[in-house]
């Protein structure tokens, strides 16, 4: 009788352990880690009676509320209290938590008080010295953290630069980054208020150098500028910012993952560029372009086969479209345009030899473009670089 007994609980248990773990397979909601810059003793900006880690903080916890309505959203917080927090332990709580964006929210400042409007940031090596400002400003926080010397070895944070020797085949992550920044920026642009202008940026900014996942750095507007400090203080002002953050967020998880739960961890904007198309009449189709090639190289385009890996050279994106003539690209020749999310993308060259595209890569950049890197296709759709070199 016992033996009966202690055989039904066992299935009982089994039975329950199975119902459990497929519950738990199927809670696949999208994940978005919220990281609201400086706090604690880093009061980040402060002009005016302003203070960004206060405002930074304010705008994180109405986004994530907002969020957490949405029944297929999970919210991380890297702090939801004003405490510090390293930088590379901002990244560190995104990746522990598998998480499928990370959006750190912070405000701008400069001394010219004039300047004014959002600025959304992607990681990336541009040379340009206003967006190596702003990174500097940023890392400059890694200075009020214990052993940071040791830590971040071989970092300074007065030359952003030295991160270039840091950074290791994250570009997979761009494209998705500008994506989301571009709706991000979208959203802003829709806004009443000053709070908009500034536009989709790279620059090497630490906090987002460590996070494995689509990323970016939203500096919400200027506190230095005494309009813009009023809007950004206020809870009207944090309100319409916060919402225009949590729309985009929205979109994009609906874009690149669908209105459901999450069936796999990594989604590439490649691979749904199909089924977005076809359920968004709204939205253009992905669709790529190419300008008049040279005989002796339609003729090398045609023996490529699809099934082999396929090497470009990303030089840009934007949200404005250009005519694919070399004078609009610095001279460089065979340029394809790809367009998805509202962003072009524009790339150089192609070639199925992985040296040649490093060739090809170096070339982008002594035409001025730091910032181009490899892409790789294979079967028409997008794969990392580290599979297609494998």
């Amino acid at each position: 009788m016992k033996s009966n007994k202690y055989s039904a609980l066992k299935v009982v248990i089994v039975f329950a352990f199975l119902i459990s773990s497929l519950s738990y397979g199927q809670n696949t909601n999208f994940k978005v880690t919220l990281d609201a810059g400086h706090g604690g003793h880093d009061f980040g900006a402060v002009y005016g009676g302003h203070v960004e880690k206060n405002i930074a903080l304010a705008v994180v916890l109405k986004v994530g509320k907002l969020l957490e309505a949405h029944p297929k959203i999970d919210v991380i917080y890297t702090k939801k209290t004003d405490v510090f927090v390293d930088l590379v332990e901002r990244a560190n709580i995104a990746n522990r938590a598998n998480a499928n964006i990370f959006v750190s929210i912070h405000c701008n400042a400069n001394r010219n008080t004039a300047a004014y409007g959002t600025e959304t940031y992607v990681m990336g090596m541009n040379k340009i010295a206003s967006n190596l400002e702003a990174a500097k400003k940023e890392n400059s926080v890694i200075t009020l953290e214990k052993d940071y010397k040791t830590k971040y070895e071989g970092f300074d944070p007065n030359s952003p630069e030295t991160m270039i020797g840091m950074t290791l085949m994250q570009e997979e992550y761009l494209e998705n980054s500008i994506s989301l920044a571009s709706k991000i920026e979208n959203e802003f642009a829709t806004l009443d208020k000053k709070v908009r202008g500034g536009g989709v940026k790279q620059a090497p900014f630490m906090v987002l150098h460590k996070a494995y996942m689509p990323r970016v750095l939203v500096e919400m507007g200027f506190i230095s500028n005494p309009a813009e400090g009023k809007i950004l203080d206020s809870e009207s002002g944090q309100n319409e910012i916060a919402k225009a953050i949590a729309t985009a967020i929205i979109s994009y998880k609906n874009e690149y993952y669908g209105t459901g739960s999450i069936d796999t961890p990594e989604v590439r904007s490649s691979q749904r560029s199909n089924e977005s198309s076809a359920n968004d009449s709204g939205r253009a189709t992905t669709r790529v372009k190419e300008v008049p090639q040279a005989a002796e190289d339609r003729k090398a385009a045609s023996k490529i086969d699809s099934s082999q890996v396929l090497f470009k050279v990303q030089i840009s994106a934007s949200s404005r479209k250009l005519d694919l003539h070399p004078r609009n690209f610095k001279g460089l020749k065979n340029i394809s345009i790809d367009y998805g999310s509202k962003v072009y993308k524009y790339m150089y060259g192609e070639t199925t030899d992985y040296e040649k595209s490093r060739n090809l890569l170096e070339e982008a950049k002594a035409k001025g473009y730091d910032s181009a890197f490899l892409i790789a296709f294979k079967n028409s759709k997008k794969i990392s670089i580290q599979e297609a070199i494998k």
